[in-house]
């Protein structure tokens, strides 16, 4: 019995170790390229490479030349304006879409959703002729409503089964019970379901709002002029040139863009565990 317990000692001992070693190193592959990023962004003058040195003094220098003398802030605008226009109509059109498949039998149910999974596998990569020429007859190059009415779509067909899967977790019991007391469709949706299903309402938001942030190759194929680029395409241009890349300029935009995703991270986090959980859950 001793030596059962012994072992067992061990083993739980072997187990936090080896579980918080992995977590150190992961942290340090997470908030090493922060560091640099961070440190090159308060260096003064022009930097050739990313470096992670506390020796130099620090300066807020690079902030006021990327707000003086660069776009920087339309850039931030135009990125603001399409990732909130995204994420309220596509949470908004996934949310209803999932609850629908969720709860009603209709035809063409089955094949709907196996024709969202057949659609997300093709990459973005292999669209790109179809979207450039689709602008081009819509005469919708440089716009942001082409752009931003595609990163809605994109975002639509895996989310809907993910959405749908959350709502099959909240029971059905709730919406016999409320049709049994006179509640009607619009009723059981907006006042019962929908404040169950917040968790991951809340993943769905923040996933939206980051794509626009991130995206490069969407937004450099279809804008054209300076003025109407996103961050992540006018950031790139600080590096594009070998010969004059401007690293500091690059690593404070950086900075700032990330604030409003961590912005709406932290006020939406406390959803975020059981949101991610319970999303997956077979349906």
């Amino acid at each position: 019995m001793k030596s059962f317990l012994k072992d067992q000692r061990t083993t739980n001992f072997l187990t936090k170790f080896f579980t918080y070693l992995f977590l150190l190193a992961l942290s340090i592959v997470i908030l090493y390229p922060i560091l640099i990023t961070a440190s090159s962004a308060f260096k003064p003058g022009n930097i050739a490479a990313f470096t992670l040195e506390w020796s130099d003094s620090w300066t807020l220098d690079n902030f006021a030349r990327l707000f003086n003398d660069t776009l920087y802030l339309d850039w931030y605008r135009n990125t603001l304006i399409i990732a909130v226009t995204t994420m309220v109509f596509q949470v908004a059109i996934v949310t209803i879409a999932g609850y629908t498949y969720s709860r009603y039998r209709f035809k063409g149910r089955k094949n709907s959703l196996i024709f969202f999974l057949i659609i997300q596998m093709v990459p973005t990569m292999a669209a790109l002729t179809a979207f450039y020429v689709l602008a081009m007859l819509l005469g919708a190059l440089d716009q942001f409503w082409f752009l931003t009415l595609i990163y809605i779509g994109g975002g639509i067909p895996m989310n809907i089964w993910l959405m749908k899967g959350y709502f099959d977790t909240v029971p059905r019991d709730l919406d016999e019970s409320a049709k049994l007391d006179g509640a009607g469709h619009f009723r059981i949706f907006g006042q019962i379901i929908l404040p169950l299903v917040r968790p991951m309402i809340a993943v769905q938001a923040l996933w939206a709002f980051m794509g626009p942030f991130g995206d490069f190759l969407l937004a450099k194929f279809l804008l054209r002029t300076p003025e109407n680029l996103t961050i992540a395409v006018g950031l790139q241009s600080f590096i594009a040139n070998p010969q004059q890349q401007k690293v500091a300029l690059f690593a404070a935009g950086a900075i700032l863009a990330a604030l409003p995703i961590c912005l709406l991270f932290f006020f939406l986090q406390k959803n975020f565990v059981s949101g991610l959980t319970a999303g997956g859950t077979k349906g």
